[in-house]
């Protein structure tokens, strides 16, 4: 029997390819309930990667060039991509700096990159996103098609970052390199309530979690949870402050333009949980989260006012209450903090591919990995340990 041909597409803009088309393979669940169903990953919704770009938060000035990947058979669309040509390492969030560094040093030009990811989003969700019944034909064709546009172009390299654990073990059989990182995500076993998830630490933690909320809701003002309609356009502008602050003291510059926010206000709200704090009327600090069929991923903080231990209420503890309500599964709560740890939040893997035009280089990095995936598993393993869960289920619950 001939194998059907796969039509492999690159599209420089995402309002080329039909709405319903891409999510047919990036969320083809939300299609349930005539449609209003949750996406289980917002992030590689048409609508997201669409506000991206007309926002000019990704496009011409912004390193981002989207290089959207399509592939075809038989006329349909059977698989899709958000890729773009990377001329620097910003906002990806599994790093290859050190890599840029040394392959520069040796003589060689590693920009431009090609980056199969949801620009500043340390989120797993998949990235090679195939309709139903086309899982195997799809990814690989959409692989071969990265690779092969590398390759082409002579660029350095391709990067697969935040993709799930299952695409990691198909890459690799396809000739990727594996790569591992730890996030920390707050898992929900079938908690009724807040005090029942207390009741599963010990008590040394429970006690400074609920001295954190007190000091936290006693800041004098207070604390919004918004969703949908709910959030209104003049969130954003206080929320845009926010975010600069945040933007201008991590990066040095905000990824996301106001246009952004704009463009979420009218597109995005239904896949959004805002957090605001406010104190005599005005906003003072919030939290952005969005919001899929089994977790809440945590985003972006902002304040202009400090205060203790608000950081931990709207990020986390809100975050967490709103998955217990609504029964979610998890919070992934962003990149970085091993200060999540106290509150609940456990060390996982995340998993990226990575490919390298030059065969000596692509040496040097595969022995990396190997020796970066044996120290991520420990220190996974250590703080696994250190966890705040109790340890002696004899121990009193409160």
């Amino acid at each position: 029997m001939t194998e059907k041909t796969v039509e492999i597409q690159v599209h420089g803009s995402l309002a080329q390819i039909p709405a319903a088309e891409w999510d047919a393979c990036a969320c083809p669940e939300a299609a349930a309930d005539g449609g209003s169903a949750r996406p289980l990953d917002p992030f590689t919704t048409h609508r997201f990667l669409l506000a991206l770009e007309q926002s000019g938060s990704v496009g011409p000035g912004t390193g981002w060039q989207p290089q959207y990947l399509t592939a075809h058979q038989d006329g349909q669309l059977i698989g899709c991509a958000p890729l773009y040509a990377k001329s620097h390492s910003q906002g990806e969030y599994i790093f290859d700096h050190s890599w840029a560094h040394a392959f520069e040093n040796a003589g060689g030009r590693y920009y431009p990159k090609l980056q199969l990811a949801v620009p500043f989003t340390p989120a797993t969700g998949r990235r090679f996103l195939t309709r139903p019944g086309f899982e195997v034909a799809g990814t690989s064709a959409l692989v071969q098609g990265a690779v092969h546009l590398a390759a082409e172009n002579e660029l350095s390299s391709l990067h697969v970052t935040f993709c799930t654990e299952a695409e990691a073990l198909a890459g690799e059989q396809m000739g990727l390199m594996a790569r591992t990182g730890q996030q920390f995500h707050w898992e929900n076993a079938g908690y009724a309530s807040f005090d029942d998830f207390l009741a599963s630490l010990s008590s040394r933690k429970r006690k400074m979690i609920r001295k954190e909320r007190r000091t936290a809701n006693a800041f004098g003002g207070e604390i919004e949870m918004l969703n949908g309609d709910q959030i209104q356009a003049h969130h954003w502008d206080a929320f845009w402050r926010f975010y600069q602050d945040t933007g201008a003291r991590k990066w040095g510059s905000p990824y996301l333009t106001r246009a952004f926010f704009d463009i979420a206000q009218q597109t995005l709200r239904d896949d959004m949980l805002l957090v605001l704090a406010s104190r005599a009327g005005q906003p003072v600090a919030g939290a952005l989260n969005f919001i899929g069929a089994q977790t809440l991923y945590g985003r972006y903080w902002g304040c202009i006012e400090d205060h203790a231990c608000l950081h931990f209420e709207a990020c986390y503890y809100r975050a967490m209450d709103f998955a217990i309500d609504q029964g979610l599964a998890r919070v992934e709560a962003g990149a970085q903090g091993e200060h999540k740890l106290a509150r609940g939040y456990l060390p996982v893997t995340t998993h990226s591919l990575h490919w390298v035009g030059h065969p000596g280089f692509a040496g040097a990095v595969a022995q990396f990995l190997q020796a970066e995936r044996t120290a991520v598993e420990e220190e996974i393993e250590i703080l696994t340990a250190y966890g705040p869960f109790r340890k002696d289920q004899g121990e009193e619950r409160e």
